[in-house]
This record gives structure tokens, sequence and C-alpha cells, in this order.
């Protein structure tokens, strides 16, 4: 069967393969489209097998909501140079993953892996990875991931810094999501996200043992001034407090102005909108943070 222009272009359209590989599959293939395709794929994951122990601290961050507005995604995918992240094909792979994780939900990056595409049940979201791999000619991995469900009276709003290098997404309740100063409220919490790194919420979701442990050192500094036990334990308290300020988002001088907390903030605000607003949750990725070379993965 004669191998046209036209089957090889619009075999390269489908499948993102260079020219003389399309040539190749259709030649390998009798022509059969569907079984070039296969051929692509076969080829594909075997080139990808060559590069899984390359290391991929590049890449990007990158948030997306949900078409249907039922959920928001944040996702850390890498590659290996900065070059192929600031590709066209890199950044559409990347938007495909991230409303993956929004419609089909898994629960972590392994059963993201065995999910058949959402736009293509014939092809799983490993082999979509392995042909991406294939066609950017670098190793690539979905780092992480943090999907919040949108529900009635939530609210997520993203934050992306420096081109992906950090990204934020925080959920909130409240039932004025629609409003002007709430959404510039919303952007200023997450841009202080980024810029101060919290590690919690608030100071209920502080383990017990991290606190006793902060404690217990406060405690150890201090044995040798001779003040006596109640004393000591009140100036322990006081250095847990200041470990809140400094892990604990609500408790934080806001970065945009330090004479007041987060806390404060949400509460001004909660005030000029005459509704209450709460900071449910929140994720925060740099990037590389994630990424594993193959000897660390081991």
């Amino acid at each position: 069967m004669e191998i046209t222009a036209s089957s090889v272009k619009e075999l390269r359209e489908k499948t993102g393969a260079g020219m003389m590989d399309c040539k190749k599959a259709l030649g390998e293939t009798a022509g059969d489209f569907e079984k070039a395709v296969d051929y692509l794929r076969k080829k594909g994951m075997a080139s990808a097998a060559k590069k899984a122990g390359r290391a991929t601290k590049e890449g990007t961050i990158h948030a997306l909501a949900s078409a249907d507005g039922k959920a928001s995604v944040l996702l850390e995918l890498n590659c290996e140079t900065d070059f192929v992240a600031k590709t066209d094909q890199f950044k559409n792979f990347v938007n495909e993953v991230s409303s993956q994780i929004a419609v089909a939900n898994p629960k972590d990056v392994p059963e993201l892996l065995t999910q058949k595409f959402f736009t293509n049940s014939a092809v799983t979201m490993d082999e979509k990875l392995k042909e991406a791999i294939a066609t950017l000619g670098e190793n690539m991995a979905i780092t992480r991931f943090a999907r919040f469900a949108l529900t009635p009276g939530t609210e997520t709003v993203s934050y992306i810094h420096a081109g992906g290098k950090v990204g934020v997404l925080v959920e909130f309740a409240t039932i004025k999501g629609k409003e002007p100063a709430f959404a510039e409220y919303a952007r200023n919490v997450a841009m202080h996200i980024a810029a101060v790194m919290p590690q919690y919420v608030n100071p209920s979701e502080v383990p017990a043992e991290m606190v006793a442990k902060e404690k217990e050192i406060a405690i150890a500094q201090m044995q040798a001034s001779g003040k006596p036990a109640n004393v000591l334990e009140k100036i322990a308290e006081g250095k847990i407090n200041k470990f809140y300020e400094d892990t604990c988002l609500i408790k934080q001088s806001y970065v945009k102005d330090p004479g007041k907390s987060i806390d404060a903030y949400t509460s001004e605000t909660s005030k000029t909108l005459g509704a209450p607003i709460t900071i449910n949750r929140f994720a925060r990725f740099v990037l590389g943070e994630g990424a594993k070379t193959e000897s660390e993965a081991n």
C-alpha cells in the first residue's frame, strides 16, 4: 500500500511523533492507520523506559479549575530541562493531566497512572505519559497533585508564582465567593502562602507530638537558668505560641500588612462582606521538591 504524505501528516498530528517515525510506522503496518498508532505507542513506551532513570528537576506547577466547576487541581509535573517545560507540547500535556485529575478523581499518582484517559478510554494515563516522553525526548514524571472538590459554600483560588516555580491552591468556606472584595482577599492569602510558607492552617492541625517536642526543647534550653518550674512552663508556652505564629497560617503576620495577622485580615474581610469566611485548607508546591532521581527513588 502506498504511504501518502497526507496519511503521514494525519498520523503525526494524532500522535505528536516525528515525520520519519510516522512514515516508518505506516510502512511497518502496511498503511493501517490504527496499527501505526499502536506501533508508535509501543515504540514510545520503549523509548520512555530508556529515559526512566534520568533526573527530572525542571517542569512546572500548574493550577486548573475544571470546566464543570466541580474541582480545582494543583499539579507538579517534572521534566529534565527548562527548555522542554516551555514548549507547547509539554504545556498541553500538563493541562491534560490536570483535567484527568479533576474529572477522574484519583486518590494518588499510582492510581492516576492506571486510569483510562478521560477523552480516550483506549489509553491509560501511564501510556499517555510514555507517549509524551517519546515525543519530547526527555524523561518526565507526574510527581504530585492536590484536588479540592467544590461543594456549595466553598470557593478555591490558585496562585502561580515565578512562571510555575511555586504554586498555591486554597479552599475557603464563604457564601460571598463572587464578591470583588472576597476575590482580592483570597488572592492576597494565596500570595501570602506562597511567600511565607505556612505548614498548617491553624494550631489545631499541628500534631500533638510536634507541640510536645517543641515544649520539651524550650524547657531544656532554659533549665540552667535556675527559674522555678512554673515560670519555665509559662516561658515554654510563649515559645509554643511563637512556634504557632511561624507555622500556622491564621497566626502569621500578614505579609502585606505585618501589623495584623491573617486571622485578623480574615475577620476584617468577613465584616466588610457581611458574612463569615473560613480558610479550610491549602496546598503549596515548590518545583523540584517532589522530584526524585533514580537513586533517591530506590
